[in-house]
């Protein structure tokens, strides 16, 4: 398919993360865009901002958006039952998945595909970043708006691409990798997949699509469920191991074991030991793939981190508040873990939008469990993006099963604040996938104006 001949593209739930980046691309290559989406977003204010026409309802007269239309995209996250969906599935325009169109985009490019549960969106952002301050870089896609670009694409001059790979209804199997960093494999997306032997057996159906098994790099925790690999972390036996690890005015200085040699005076800002195993996918991906250590350094150390990623949006004399996609129990507990070693003496507050009733579902006793943690939590109802709701599923199943009293469910930012005992020495975390992305601009005006 050669994708220069589409000259006017539609996206079907254009305001998604990975399809705004993909609507990105083709604006800069001189496609006409239009799409849906169901909410305006930042992310829709953006694509607004450089020409971008989107509808966000579902019109009877949608025709006049359509007509002229070559080429269809969607996200597995929109409702099949959408007009526009069920208009290009009838037409003989084409239709295809957004997985599809990435593939067909990068698979001539040096694609260094990162996929995994959780850590994707931080390591493949942190790798696009040092090989665009070695001026290597060619196309990233990124799930996550980067705080030193301030966006979830980037195009260059170079040979290669950052993908992050999605394992929700196997969409990363249209990719044509050419290294691949695996991060994690929790279970996760149970209503795609059966159980988590079903979820491991699609990442190896994928680490498959490898030529060169020498570019597969695992995280340690899961480098055993893989014949041929690199593996990374903390342990001895990693081809590429972190020692030395410090903590210096607000950064971590730490060393790396490559290939039997030591490599010292590594700078990192993000905190965490989750985001420490990010940083050494990502090390060892720009090895492999031929950037100098100096070059490594050089981009490792002025990377800034990903939106809603460990975000500090407040740093008060008594008010620490920090936003963080964290969706799903084992991020909210090495979100709370990082939360707990840097700031050991504070207050810590939770506010956690659940998203989707399967996971909720699927993941309540641990979901519970997790946010027993927090000194005080804050719970919101379910963000139901693409399910319709389940009987028996909310937040206040969800909030009964939590192991601390000092809990309540809320529907808004004044009434969070209404709650909180602001003479309390606290870090507030917003933490959850949906529409608690538009919470961090109300919570700081209400917070700096107090």
């Amino acid at each position: 398919m050669n994708l220069d001949n589409f000259k006017s593209i539609y996206f079907i739930g254009i305001g998604g993360i990975g399809m705004s980046a993909l609507a990105h691309y083709f604006v800069n290559q001189g496609a006409k865009v239009s799409g849906y989406d169901r909410n305006k977003t930042e992310l829709t204010k953006e694509l607004e901002n450089i020409g971008v026409e989107i509808s966000y309802d579902e019109k009877i007269d949608f025709l006049e958006d359509v007509k002229n239309i070559q080429l269809a995209i969607f996200t597995p996250a929109i409702n099949q039952e959408n007009i526009y969906f069920q208009y290009f599935k009838k037409s003989q325009v084409p239709l295809l998945k957004r997985s599809q169109i990435l593939g067909e985009i990068t698979k001539s490019l040096d694609t260094i595909a990162v996929a995994g549960t959780h850590g994707k969106t931080t390591t493949s952002s942190i790798i696009a970043h040092i090989l665009t301050s070695d001026n290597k870089d060619g196309l990233s896609f990124i799930g996550g708006i980067t705080s030193n670009y301030k966006s979830n694409f980037s195009i260059g001059e170079g040979d290669f691409s950052v993908v992050e790979a999605d394992e929700y209804d196997r969409s990363f199997m249209n990719l044509s990798p050419n290294t691949i960093v695996l991060t994690s494999m929790d279970a996760d997306h149970l209503d795609i997949y059966e159980n988590k032997d079903s979820l491991v057996r699609a990442f190896k159906d994928f680490t498959n699509l490898l030529s060169d098994n020498k570019k597969l790099i695992v995280e340690e925790n899961i480098s055993h469920f893989f014949e041929a690999n690199l593996s990374y972390g903390f342990k001895k036996d990693n081809d590429l191991q972190i020692i030395n690890i410090q903590i210096k005015e607000g950064l971590y200085l730490f060393d790396i074991v490559f290939k039997n040699q030591t490599y010292e005076n590594f700078l990192f800002k993000m905190p965490g030991d989750y985001n420490l195993l990010n940083a050494a996918g990502s090390i060892l991906a720009c090895l492999v793939n031929g950037i100098t250590v100096e070059s490594i350094k050089r981009g490792l150390q002025s990377y800034s981190g990903v939106k809603r990623r460990f975000d500090i949006q407040l740093s008060l004399p008594k008010l620490i508040y920090i936003d963080d996609y964290a969706h799903h129990p084992k991020e909210i507990d090495s979100l709370l873990g990082a939360v707990k070693s840097f700031y050991p003496n504070k207050f810590i507050v939770g506010v956690f939008q659940p998203h989707l009733f399967s996971r909720t579902r699927d993941f309540m006793d641990y979901f519970a469990e997790s946010l027993s943690g927090f000194d005080q939590i804050f719970l919101l109802p379910i963000y139901p993006a693409r399910e319709a709701p389940i009987k028996g599923v909310d937040s206040f199943v969800l909030m009964q099963k939590i192991k601390n009293n000092n809990k309540r469910i809320i529907n808004s930012v004044s009434e969070l604040f209404s709650f909180l005992n602001r003479d309390l020495d606290m870090v507030l975390l917003t933490i959850g996938a949906g529409d608690i992305d538009q919470w961090p601009k109300k919570i700081k005006k209400i917070a700096l104006n107090a």
